[in-house]
């Protein structure tokens, strides 16, 4: 496989995560309604997510063998520890999940997602966060970047003038910070280890430790969550999460954390658009969500056209 068709399988792959990526908010955003408590939804969200994968990867030896390689790279100074914390960008994301995107709905949640995400991935690309390609603002990622922006503020222009909790928008704006900065740790980590399932693994174990310690005291300040719902879907959102992180952590490498930021953006403003026209939890979809789609989409065309120049420019 030529390398060109080793990037599109990324992008393609990062886009389906993407997609993931609302279909977690959707099901948190309602598992946090039912509950009436946001932090105890993303406590189980993320901790079944950790227990799928603590079986999966301790049960082979491959998969040993990967975890054993991290504390050994730390021990040899090639990972530093503070590379391992990529799970606490992952539960912050899952509780703002919990927290809010019920009441801002899939599409308004993932507008301050995305306009953190973009901001990151622009600024880790640029430094080289992480041990990740070193990838310069170009005019092409530039303005392949902006049209992402421009793209989200488009697909909820509608909702804008709505009543909504604006203060509410301040989690996922935070939360899309993270989860760039957390892609770019979870891809060292994975270089590290050889395994995504390994890297995965560890961003999940963090996050849950994190969950546990800030649910505890929610439940302590708060009281006790409604009874839990019996709606197996509700439960499917850990295990979701696992595998668009796993895509992320085996794709950062390849695309860099700006390209992967923007093609999560396409993915989640696909779901969003399904789930808040099949299925709303917020706000109802408004139409401008589907040229928010298509903006994102000419965004990230955009951004990948730097890429091949290069290796023509070579090949001459």
């Amino acid at each position: 496989m030529s390398e060109r068709s080793r990037t599109v399988l990324a992008v393609a792959a990062t886009v389906l995560a993407g997609f993931g990526v609302a279909t977690q908010s959707r099901i948190n955003g309602e598992l946090g309604q039912r509950f009436d408590d946001g932090f105890t939804a993303a406590l189980v969200s993320f901790s079944s997510g950790w227990v799928v994968l603590l079986v999966v990867v301790l049960a082979t030896a491959r998969g040993r063998a990967a975890m054993a390689r991290i504390p050994a790279a730390m021990r040899a100074g090639e990972l530093p520890w503070w590379m391992l914390l990529g799970g606490a960008g992952g539960a912050f994301f899952v509780l703002s999940q919990g927290l809010v995107a019920g009441v801002l709905g899939v599409a308004i949640f993932t507008v301050a997602i995305v306009s953190g995400q973009t901001l990151a991935g622009m600024v880790a690309d640029a430094r080289g966060f992480a041990g990740a390609r070193r990838t310069p603002p170009t005019p092409a990622r530039v303005v392949g970047a902006a049209l992402t922006v421009v793209a989200v503020i488009v697909a909820v222009a509608g909702d804008a003038s709505a009543s909504i909790p604006w203060l509410a928008l301040v989690l996922p704006l935070v939360a899309g910070l993270g989860i760039g900065v957390q892609q770019a740790m979870n891809g060292r980590v994975r270089q590290v280890s050889g395994s995504p399932l390994a890297a995965t693994l560890v961003n999940f174990t963090v996050g849950t430790a994190g969950l546990v310690v800030v649910t505890a005291i929610a439940l302590i300040v708060r009281g006790l969550p409604a009874a839990p719902p019996t709606e197996a879907y509700l439960y499917l959102g850990g295990i979701v999460g696992v595998v668009f992180i796993a895509v992320q952590t085996a794709t950062v490498g390849r695309i860099g954390v700006l390209l992967l930021g923007m093609c999560l953006v396409l993915g989640q403003l696909l779901g969003a658009t399904v789930f808040d026209s099949v299925s709303a939890i917020g706000p109802a979809l408004a139409p401008q969500t589907i040229a928010g789609v298509a903006l994102t989409a000419l965004g990230i065309v955009i951004a990948t056209l730097d890429r091949w120049r290069p290796r023509r420019a070579q090949a001459r």
